[in-house]
């Protein structure tokens, strides 16, 4: 079952060096609130976001590949030192191009979350293929694993630590820093 801790695909995450994040449904639930005056306001989970310090602190980058575009992303991106960031892409394998371009890596080192058919041609390209567990169903069906969380609520965080077990990194970034097994954590 693609559902579950034990399912990790610890051999495709060995040596990854980016992982690309899809925002809406993945980094957030996929909500957009508006307000009177047109601002957008998204909710992000701060165990995603220390997910994603925890990988960059074992030298695997973060992208950020979205296909709308909004200042609170720009900000959140810069907020957690993310530096490479695209948005408006609505022909996502075209941007997972310009961000390995930009990065100097291969697709087939990357790692991507994504949540809807928009990113499956994105998907198509990289090593390593994910999506939270509210992800639509198409999606689901092609990815090599589903988090057991929802996106916005910790699927981020289940995969990056996936990523850091998966690259022997683990005592590294938890067991040294915090006392954290990979069991007491559901490995």
């Amino acid at each position: 079952m693609k559902h579950s801790y034990q399912s990790f695909p610890m051999s495709l995450a060995k040596n990854i060096r980016m992982l690309v994040l899809d925002v809406d449904g993945v980094l957030t639930a996929g909500q957009i609130f508006l307000t009177d005056g047109g601002e957008q306001i998204k909710a992000f989970n701060v165990r995603d976001g220390h997910g994603i310090k925890l990988l960059q602190r074992i030298g695997i980058e973060v992208a950020i590949l979205t296909g709308r575009t909004s200042k609170v992303v720009e900000l959140r991106a810069q907020e957690l030192g993310i530096k490479h960031l695209i948005q408006g892409s609505l022909r996502k394998a075209d941007g997972i191009a310009v961000l390995c371009e930009k990065a100097n890596i291969q697709a087939s080192d990357c790692a991507y979350m994504g949540d809807d058919v928009i990113d499956l041609p994105a998907m198509a390209l990289c090593r390593l293929n994910m999506a939270p567990f509210d992800a639509h169903q198409a999606v689901q069906s092609k990815v090599n694993w589903v988090s057991a969380y929802a996106g916005g609520s910790g699927a981020v965080r289940q995969a990056c630590e996936g990523l850091i077990l998966a690259n022997d990194a683990w005592d590294d970034v938890m067991g040294s820093a915090y006392g954290v097994s990979p069991q007491e954590s559901g490995w």
